[in-house]
């Protein structure tokens, strides 16, 4: 929305029908009172300011939020990432099978317990429950031993593990170990915190996907989808996954791990 006001603002052509469907309801409703238009050529419109208090307002509107707050002012508060993330963790010094917490806070990071070498990081909540059968299910994949002695284990799912305060914590593990929805969704989100953490970021998946086709059942929501997970899979350097994605069509929810 900002690239689309500073061109008006320099008087270059712009798509105005695009425009106006990211335009905020309130001023949508107005634009005719706001703007006026000339077309220049296909799909493009020279577009001046008619009343410039309301276009200041809508400038304001759409600046970037300085915190959640302010961004709920603005009527989304997910236009801001949380100032304090709350992550749910089972490591190795707990005495029962309920999982501890770590609040981070910016560079602040609130925990009661010594963190492993490893973190096993999960999306699903019942995947995360399960954490025993995760982590054999990775040992599995990396064909060697892993413990929770050895390995933490962290609930990440709805994105909240790719906020960067998070991930400056998870700089502290050597290994960070992905467990997420075999999809575009998850391969964002492994992208995201490979960016962050470089090799030790690694992606948890069978070294053969032949035996699990048969898992793969989530129909993708649109074709877009599926054409950018498996692109993200090549990119990623996941082959074998991308030829799974042709080979069936579908995507592979996590909770199909448990489906033994």
């Amino acid at each position: 929305m900002n690239d689309y006001l500073q061109k008006i603002l320099k008087g270059q052509a712009i798509n105005y029908e695009a425009f106006l469907k990211k335009l905020p309801e309130a001023f949508r409703r107005r634009h005719r009172d706001l703007f006026s238009t000339e077309k220049v050529a296909a799909n493009r419109w020279r577009v001046t300011v008619l009343n410039t208090s309301m276009f200041d307002e809508l400038q304001r509107h759409v600046a970037t939020p300085v915190s959640r707050v302010d961004a709920a002012r603005k009527g989304n508060s997910h236009r801001h990432g949380t100032e304090v993330s709350f992550l749910l963790v089972y490591h190795g010094g707990l005495a029962s099978d309920r999982p501890d917490s770590v609040v981070i806070a910016g560079d602040l990071v609130d925990l009661g317990f010594r963190p492993a070498t490893s973190v096993l990081v999960v999306e699903n909540e019942r995947n995360f429950f399960h954490y025993r059968q995760m982590l054999a299910f990775v040992a599995e994949c990396l064909n060697e031993p892993l413990e929770l002695a050895s390995c933490d284990v962290i609930l990440g799912g709805g994105n909240r593990i790719t906020q960067s305060s998070v991930l400056n914590w998870l700089a502290g593990y050597q290994r960070v170990f992905c467990a997420f929805d075999y999809d575009a969704g998850g391969l964002q989100m492994f992208a995201t915190i490979a960016g962050k953490l470089g090799d030790r970021a690694q992606f948890v998946q069978p070294t053969d996907w032949q035996p699990w086709l048969a898992q793969f059942r989530m129909a993708p929501k649109t074709t877009e989808r599926f054409t950018k997970a498996v692109a993200m899979a090549e990119d990623l350097g996941f082959i074998p996954l991308a030829q799974a994605f042709r080979a069936t069509g579908k995507f592979m929810e996590q909770e199909m791990i448990l489906n033994d």
